[in-house]
């Protein structure tokens, strides 16, 4: 049995700032997929930069942050590290930008996350016995955090950037053991006080993901 983790000596980073976009000219259907892009970027890829794609045809990519590996600046490729693409549809073009988490979350108590879960369409017919379903689109996952209520906090006056202009933001945990989650949503992050009689004064912040997370163990 693995070692478990604990919710403690946790970093919760938000994007500040990202690159110029980068052409993407393929993804592969592989593990993990290997990007190729084009012209000569600056700054490019490098082993250990988040990236944050918007693609169409591989919709599975779209909207997702990946960690870049055995990146080829002769070559102009990286692999998306961990990530099997194999059964993904196909790549007909996008662009990555590489993402600055400059600012992380000093006041966070709790988080809380729902969503995640399948919509089903009904395709019982006639013939059958028993009712069938197939699933079809994806709740978003919400992430919700309560926070102490400062909003001097570095990661929530971030997010209360993008709350005010409707916008965004890359999310980036860290844990202690190494392993980490990264994904792209928009952020509700009103700075407004709540809590109980005698308790600490609190706020919240929530991030509503555009897709998949990615996670590195």
């Amino acid at each position: 049995m693995a070692n478990p983790i604990f919710w403690t000596n946790v970093g919760i980073d938000v994007q500040t700032a990202l690159s110029a976009a980068i052409t993407a000219t393929t993804i592969t259907k592989a593990s993990p997929a290997v990007v190729t892009y084009s012209g000569t970027p600056v700054p490019a890829p490098a082993n250990g930069d988040y990236v944050y794609f918007e693609a169409t045809g591989m919709s599975q990519v779209n909207d997702r942050i990946f960690r870049v590996a055995n990146s080829n600046g002769a070559a102009k490729t990286f692999e998306l590290e961990g990530e099997d693409s194999t059964l993904y549809d196909t790549f007909v073009s996008g662009t990555f930008k590489i993402i600055t988490f400059g600012a992380s979350f000093n006041s966070v108590q709790n988080i809380a996350v729902s969503g995640g879960d399948y919509e089903k369409a009904d395709v019982t017919t006639v013939h059958d016995m028993i009712r069938k379903q197939v699933p079809t689109v994806t709740s978003p996952l919400a992430f919700s955090m309560t926070n102490l209520f400062d909003l001097t906090d570095p990661g929530f006056m971030e997010c209360n950037k993008a709350y005010k202009s409707k916008s965004k933001r890359a999310i980036r945990l860290r844990f202690g053991t190494g392993a980490r989650m990264a994904l792209v949503g928009y952020c509700g992050a009103a700075g407004v006080p709540t809590g109980q009689a005698q308790g600490v004064v609190q706020t919240t912040v929530s991030i509503d993901a555009q897709n998949l997370p990615s996670v590195w163990a």
